[in-house]
């Protein structure tokens, strides 16, 4: 089965990241606006105890970040996506880390770059003309994110939440 681990934002700037994504992302029904904290992966069922025991001890010792949305970029001429970007720092690049070793190791198919997609699978003139519209209009959202969340893939596309993890947190190892 397929898994990935992320954030969720406030609904308002869900709201913003929507307003564009029903328009322009492709996978728009499949998933709500996130920040990915790991590519998604493939994973036994079997072995999703250990995942989430795992999980468990990374979320507690990581503190909640500051999400710091900025301004509007594009991954062209890689891909044809655009995103709202956010500001790295130390607790979100340190969460990011752990999470990509030990039970996760795997190799990364992208640069970390932490955003929230708002359009991709564009053809080039809608991204031209859309991310040349955004380069104009201003960004500035701030809010403190202390959780996380075990994504897993269902049959029909749809990725839902299999567990949430809170940041700092020592009372996640109850079972």
């Amino acid at each position: 089965m397929k898994y990935g681990v992320a954030v969720f934002p406030s609904k308002q700037l869900q709201d913003i990241a929507n307003s564009y994504r029903k328009r322009y992302d492709t996978k728009y029904a499949k998933v709500p606006p996130h920040l990915t904290l790991k590519e998604p992966f493939e994973m036994d069922e079997a072995k999703v105890k250990d995942l989430v025991k795992y999980l468990r001890e990374v979320s507690a010792s990581a503190n909640p970040f500051t999400l710091n949305v900025y301004k509007y970029s594009s991954f062209y001429p890689v891909t044809n996506t655009i995103y709202m970007k956010a500001h790295e720092n130390e607790e979100m690049i340190s969460l990011h880390d752990n999470l990509n070793t030990g039970l996760m190791e795997n190799d990364s198919e992208h640069t970390f770059v932490p955003h929230i997609t708002i359009g991709q699978e564009m053809n080039y003139d809608e991204l031209s003309d859309v991310f040349g519209r955004l380069k104009l209009e201003s960004i500035s959202h701030e809010e403190t994110i202390d959780r996380f969340s075990l994504l897993c893939k269902l049959d029909n596309g749809i990725w839902t939440v299999y567990e949430t993890f809170m940041l700092g947190e020592k009372g996640n190892d109850a079972s």
